[in-house]
């Protein structure tokens, strides 16, 4: 492979593809043929429909085979930056900066990977407005795949902040129907989750900014590798760290700021479920890693045990409330509460058990909680309803469906030889070493993981057949089997072979725990 071939600007190309099929979406519409009023309808609307998604699942394809080209030329052993990317952009030290390391590099491939996942558990679900809602995930995943990819903080914010306007559309237009009472006023349950997702995260979102104009204004430089080798004063890292936290702890979601995430599950598609569980909570989590460990050092360490305290009330809190949901999507958003839990607790032990272990996490739940969601979608597309009660005795009619859903219900709960029980042990590990209290709480989670997932397992699939509606229910057909199929076999894969995702986190963990230095070096 050549040196000039390596050079060329793949994050780039890889970030923006998925634009560039919006805009191939957008020109196919403006072509389409058109009634009199200008609308397009009957077998022309049916024409773009079916173009559009052809073109969003080609482009989304098309994406993960650039991002397994890119992956071809990071070097795993290499814990630094790699294919960097610099443009002058705005001026004034601002730049337009690209790159990827271990830390970030399997979260791109994730993002790719799930893509495409999306838009085929889409196909049949979205009946109206197709076109403009394949646009809208396309938008969605250039933005998330450049927050894994920024490293200059301005760029960073654009992306972070951008993939909450088509999140917020994909909930607010394509969410479930229902009315919810708020202020006074009957709303749409779906327009009420959009915004409370959004309204959450503008007073993070504000105070992100401002601390990033400080930081701009002290620093001289918004190049993301330059401030993480900056030296902030210890007193301003403490403010620093509070608006840095206040945006991602919102974005993962943490206890007590995580109620708009059940609303958002149960409103959002089964698409926007899997996309928010897989991609866009991990954002939060790469945000602590990036910026809160290595440019607020001391700050970490003064906080920690205040992010311990809130991560052990999460994990058990989340797990209780969970226990008592009668919707399975509700259900479900509690548990990924509960599973960030892990990873915030494990990412502030300031080990590299730990640390890798809320890396691994990560990616386990991405699988795993993006499978959970598109099983729950599976029995939606066909009964038009979430509510636990409404089923029973699915294994006499859904034998398949049934085992798939078993293996990620275990997987959830973090049964060995599945990837969610590497992530669970190493973060565990990592918070012994620190507090054994802190472990010992985080076990008594993993506990109630088990009473939660299994009670829905068995009221959902044991049992005799109470609704007559179940009694035609189908088996999963082959789109659902093959986007199933694949989700099981990574978590099998990396559940009994986690080294090569490890050896990939390993030298980039080992850079930041050098870089945090002596700030936390009774956590080393």
């Amino acid at each position: 492979m050549t040196e000039s071939f390596a050079s060329q600007p793949w994050l780039t190309m890889m970030t923006f593809a998925p634009l560039v099929g919006a805009l191939f979406i957008m020109a196919a519409r403006v072509v389409a043929k058109k009634d009199n009023d200008g609308a397009i309808v009957g077998a022309a609307l049916e024409q773009l429909d079916r173009s559009a998604k052809i073109i969003a699942l080609a482009f989304t394809v098309g994406t993960f085979a650039i991002s397994l080209g890119v992956y071809a030329l990071f070097d795993p052993s290499n814990g630094g930056f790699q294919l960097v990317e610099q443009y002058a952009w705005i001026g004034g030290g601002v730049s337009y900066k690209m790159g990827v390391d271990g830390i970030s590099i399997l979260f791109v491939l994730l993002t790719t990977f799930i893509m495409p996942i999306c838009i085929l558990a889409s196909w049949d679900a979205i009946k109206n407005r197709v076109a403009d809602y394949m646009i809208a995930f396309l938008v969605l995943e250039t933005l998330m795949i450049g927050v894994f990819c920024a490293l200059d903080l301005f760029l960073f914010y654009i992306f972070f902040e951008g993939s909450l306007i088509p999140m917020f559309l994909i909930i607010g237009v394509w969410g479930s129907k229902g009315t919810k009472a708020f202020a006074g006023f009957e709303m749409p349950s779906k327009v009420y989750a959009a915004l409370k997702f959004f309204l959450y995260t503008l007073v993070g979102s504000l105070l992100l900014l401002i601390a990033m104009a400080w930081m701009y204004a002290t620093a001289g430089t918004t190049d993301i590798v330059a401030l993480q080798q900056f030296d902030f004063p210890v007193g301003a890292q403490k403010w620093l760290w509070f608006a840095f936290f206040a945006s991602f702890a919102v974005k993962m979601p943490m206890w007590p700021v995580h109620t708009w995430l059940p609303d958002a599950h149960v409103q959002a598609p089964t698409a926007g479920s899997v996309v928010l569980a897989a991609i866009l909570l991990k954002m939060g989590g790469y945000g602590f890693l990036r910026f809160s460990l290595p440019m607020f050092p001391d700050a970490s360490m003064d906080f920690s045990p205040i992010v311990f305290a809130l991560s052990i009330v999460a994990i058990i809190y989340t797990s209780l409330v969970a226990l008592a949901q009668e919707d399975m999507k509700k259900l479900i958003a509690y548990s990924s509460v509960a599973h960030m839990g892990f990873v915030t607790m494990g990412i502030f032990t300031g080990t590299k058990q730990g640390i890798e272990g809320g890396l691994f996490q990560m990616l386990s739940h991405g699988f795993i909680s993006g499978a959970l969601f598109l099983c729950v979608g599976v029995v939606y597309d066909r009964m038009h309803t979430r509510e636990i009660a409404a089923y029973g005795g699915l294994v006499h009619r859904m034998p398949l469906y049934a085992f798939l859903f078993l293996f990620f219900t275990l997987g959830n709960v973090g049964l060995p030889g599945t990837s969610g029980f590497v992530g669970e042990i190493l973060a565990m590990t990592g918070a012994f070493k620190v507090n054994s209290w802190i472990a010992f709480f985080a076990a008594f989670g993993v506990i109630l993981s088990a009473a939660y997932a299994l009670r829905l397992y068995r009221q959902v699939i044991y049992g005799t057949i109470v609704n007559e509606a179940l009694e035609t229910i189908p088996d999963v057909d082959t789109r659902e089997l093959g986007m199933l199929a694949v989700l099981m076999a990574f978590a099998l894969y990396l559940g009994f072979n986690p080294g090569p995702a490890l050896s990939v986190f390993s030298p980039s963990v080992d850079i930041l725990m050098n870089n945090m230095g002596a700030a936390l070096g009774s956590g080393l």
